[in-house]
């Protein structure tokens, strides 16, 4: 069962229309949520990266999406779902709705819909990591700007660069922008420890504004042992590194074991998965 615009319909009874601009020009947006016990971990990040990203793309905000809003839509659609038992991945699509070309017509309505599936674990999982390659992806690249870190359903270079990975017996890519710059992995954001220095790419260099990545350097901040930076990464620096490991909402970190020659630990990685699920906890 699916949530259609605030309907709760079998799968195969929703279809989006021909006209709807989410399926002829990628204008749509999406957030993927990790829900635990009937709760919906970092909501308010969600909702908030959610309402800026609508803003950015200058799409009318109806009056009733708020943060209860939603939430009472996911929670509802949780419930109707008997299968995800206490732990589920939720995707929520925000579309501008339909009509026009590439501007939209003015009477275009946003709608949404809401998709969950099962997860196995309650909390963040060390993942193995030995085995998991990595390597650039270099036949596009990003263009700097926050324009590119926007989560919309435009995912032209994501899908290929997976293609590519997968042709090539990698389990990732790292993407490049246009200055040569490491921005992130295909499905996170990059974090590259040597030492006690942690450092990720700024939102400027054209990386997606994680809700994890905000979680993990939220972590970080008041953290003696470990020095934080936001800069940009040159590949250059990926052979000096001791760690890596990337970042998202449902997986929490990936440790990366390798990059061509260049093996990884992940000690760094280990502990703050540790306090994370700890915060989780007492949150």
């Amino acid at each position: 069962m699916i949530n259609f615009n605030g309907n709760i319909v079998e799968a195969d009874v929703a279809r989006v229309s021909l006209n709807n601009r989410g399926y002829k020009y990628g204008d749509a947006l999406f957030e993927t949520m990790r829900v635990v016990n009937g709760k919906i971990l970092f909501l308010e990040d969600h909702y908030f990266r959610l309402m800026a990203s609508m803003r950015i793309l200058r799409m009318e905000i109806p009056m009733n999406y708020t943060m209860e809003f939603f939430e009472d839509e996911i929670l509802k659609t949780i419930k109707v779902n008997t299968n995800l038992n206490n732990s589920a991945r939720v995707r929520l699509n925000v579309d501008r709705g339909e009509g026009g070309k590439y501007l939209p017509k003015e009477t275009s309505v946003p709608q949404f819909n809401i998709v969950a599936e099962p997860l196995e674990h309650l909390i963040y999982q060390v993942h193995p990591f030995e085995n998991y390659k990595v390597d650039l992806y270099k036949d596009f690249y990003l263009a700097p700007g926050l324009l590119s870190g926007l989560k919309s359903t435009n995912k032209a270079l994501q899908v290929i660069g997976s293609i590519y990975a997968k042709e090539n017996d990698f389990n990732n890519c790292l993407v490049l922008n246009t200055n040569k710059s490491i921005v992130e992995a295909l499905n996170g954001n990059l974090f590259l420890v040597k030492g006690e220095s942690i450092k990720t790419p700024p939102l400027e260099d054209g990386c997606l504004k994680g809700v994890m990545r905000k979680q993990i350097l939220s972590l970080l901040q008041n953290n003696p042992n470990y020095t934080i930076e936001e800069a940009s990464i040159s590949p250059f620096e990926l052979q000096k590194a001791d760690e890596l490991f990337i970042t998202n909402t449902i997986v929490g970190i990936q440790s990366i074991g390798s990059y061509r020659k260049k093996k990884y630990i992940n000690d760094t990685a280990k502990a703050i998965l540790n306090s994370l699920n700890v915060k989780i906890r007492l949150g």
